[in-house]
This record gives structure tokens, sequence and C-alpha cells, in this order.
């Protein structure tokens, strides 16, 4: 595959413009089909010009990138997210290994973006991100919700609930999961904190985050230990007991 095809969904002109310019520029490998101000116009587009890749803008005053997504039973083209607010993009895309571009548009974070999605085409990459990311938003805060982890051959996709503890090794996170399963992922403990902070994952130690979900007993001392429901004793250092004993207490 030479080229990408692709369009644009943003409802601000100049911003249209700026990625338009942008990848004319500097994502040879991309041809853009369309323009669109809104998920009315998108809608119609992807119809007409089924697209590889959608340059999405999340909020628009005629409906956000979600509400374009749902009418799809299946999502058949990658999307590139570009947001404004940087809260969108630090938890829930991160969990679905979405890509996404924060404005102002960095003209590097495009070129690494569109690079990635053209990868996925060309290794015949079946996880459809988008999809994923939408499933998830559907389940709010709960441990429903699913975790995309790049993987030397590919992909693995697993439910947060499936998630005992996670260990750090250096750059690598080691999942230990319910099953007894052991997965390392070329990723560091702190991006997994970030982004399961907020669905009962809690840091306990510089190298461990436990699922509190399966935390069986609390055993006192300068920072004391944790017993998980497959029997493993983790130690939690002293800095993280206080934020341990609210969340126990809470």
């Amino acid at each position: 595959m030479n080229k990408l095809t692709a369009i644009i969904v943003d409802d601000e002109q100049d911003s249209r413009e700026i990625l338009r310019n942008y990848i004319s520029k500097y994502c040879p490998n991309v041809t853009l089909l369309s323009e669109c101000a809104d998920i009315i116009e998108a809608r119609s587009a992807i119809l007409r010009h089924t697209p590889q890749l959608v340059f999405l803008d999340i909020e628009m005053p005629r409906g956000n990138a979600f509400d374009l997504l749902e009418q799809w039973g299946e999502i058949n083209f990658e999307v590139i997210f570009i947001t404004a607010y940087s809260q969108y993009a630090v938890k829930a895309f991160s969990l679905s290994a979405a890509h996404y571009l924060l404005k102002p548009i960095n003209i590097e974070e495009l070129e690494k973006a569109v690079e990635n999605v053209f990868e996925l085409y060309t290794q015949k990459d079946k996880i459809n991100r988008a999809e994923i990311l939408l499933a998830n938003f559907t389940k709010n805060k709960s441990q429903d919700q699913k975790l995309v982890l790049p993987l030397m051959e590919g992909m693995q996709i697993i439910k947060m609930s499936t998630i005992l503890y996670c260990e750090a090794a250096d750059n690598f996170t080691t999942f230990h999961l319910t099953n007894g399963q052991k997965m390392m992922i070329c990723r560091n403990l702190k991006f997994y904190e970030n982004a399961m902070s907020e669905y009962g994952f809690l840091r306990i130690h510089r190298s461990t985050v436990i699922n509190l979900e399966y935390l069986q007993k609390y055993i006192k001392g300068k920072g004391g230990s944790v017993i998980m429901d497959n029997g493993k004793e983790l130690t939690v250092s002293a800095g993280c007991k206080a934020e341990l004993m609210h969340k126990l207490k809470g």
C-alpha cells in the first residue's frame, strides 16, 4: 500500500486548513478525499468515499466524535482523534491505544500518528482502537473497560478486571492476571498507573500497582504489606501507605 485515503472532520475552518496544509507538506503517504464541518457531513463523506483514515475532532457543536462513531456497527476505518482538551487524551486514549493529537497540532506528532496508522494497514492489524475506545466510554468507570497491550508480535486486549497487579521492570511492566498468566509489556509502570488510577488501581510501591478489587489483607508495618487473592504478598512503601489506608477506609 502506497497511500492512505483520508478525510478531515472539524467544525473550525481554520483548523481544517492548517491540518490540510500539514498533511500536504509532511504526510506524502496520505491522500485527502474530503473535509467536513460536522458529523452529518462526515457520515455522508465516509459512506461515499470509504476512507481508510479519519482525522476526527472530538468536540463539535452539532455532535461529537463518539456520536459519529456510534452510527457504525463495525468501524472499518482508522481514526486519529483531535482535541484541544488534554483530559480526553490522558487516560481513555491510553487504555485503548487510540491515536490522538492535541491542538495546536505538533507536526512531529502528526507524522508519528500517520506513520503508526500506515504500519497498521501494512501489517494487517485487525484491532480497531476506535471501537475499543467507544466501547470503553459506554462503560463509565467500571473494570469492564478494555486495555490494549502492545506485544512484540502484535496487540493483546484484556479487561481491567482480569489484572491482579502490575510490577515495574526497568522500562517494562509485567502484568499479573487472575488466571495466573504473566505478560511483559514494553511500557513503564507510570504510564499504566496514570491510565488506570480512576478504575480501582493504586500504586503501593515505586515498583507495584495493585487492583484493589483483589486485595485480601493488609499487614501492619512501617509501610506494611498486602496479600492479594492469589496469595501473593506485596510490600507497601512508607510513602504510599497513607493513600492505601485512605482507600481502604473509604
